[in-house]
């Protein structure tokens, strides 16, 4: 394990490893991971995929039964899920889960528009997350 300096609470030392104090043994919080490795992030520059944010949210919203917002997002497999579903339910069900892929996509687009710009990057561009 690599060891990373933070500064203990309990005894004041700087050093650690496998998040605890390697002088008294106290269990460290664990601090976010800096963004570093991410080209031109600053404390002024927005995080990646954060100007997707707006966008995916407001067709969330209006066109969530038809995925576009996964599509906007590049999650194809779902956007394709979601797409079919309210076709198929249209076609063969009496509309109900299109009403249910609508309101899925009602949701996801309210929580895009809610999270902070680091949130949403974090969420649904580096961590992937394709439902909720």
């Amino acid at each position: 394990m690599q060891t990373q300096t933070q500064t203990c609470p309990t005894c004041q030392t700087q050093n650690y490893q496998g998040g605890r104090c390697t002088n008294c043994g106290t269990v460290l919080p664990i601090s976010p991971m800096p963004m570093q490795h991410m080209p031109n992030y600053g404390a002024t520059d927005k995080p990646p995929g954060a100007e997707k944010k707006v966008v995916a949210g407001v067709c969330g919203i209006l066109l969530g039964g038809f995925g576009v917002h996964k599509f906007i997002l590049g999650y194809t497999t779902e956007g394709v899920i979601m797409l079919v579903a309210w076709i198929l339910g249209i076609i063969f069900l009496c509309g109900i889960p299109s009403m249910v892929i609508g309101i899925i996509g009602l949701v996801e687009g309210i929580m895009y528009l809610t999270k902070s710009d680091e949130e949403f990057s974090q969420t649904y561009i580096l961590g992937r997350k394709g439902w909720f």
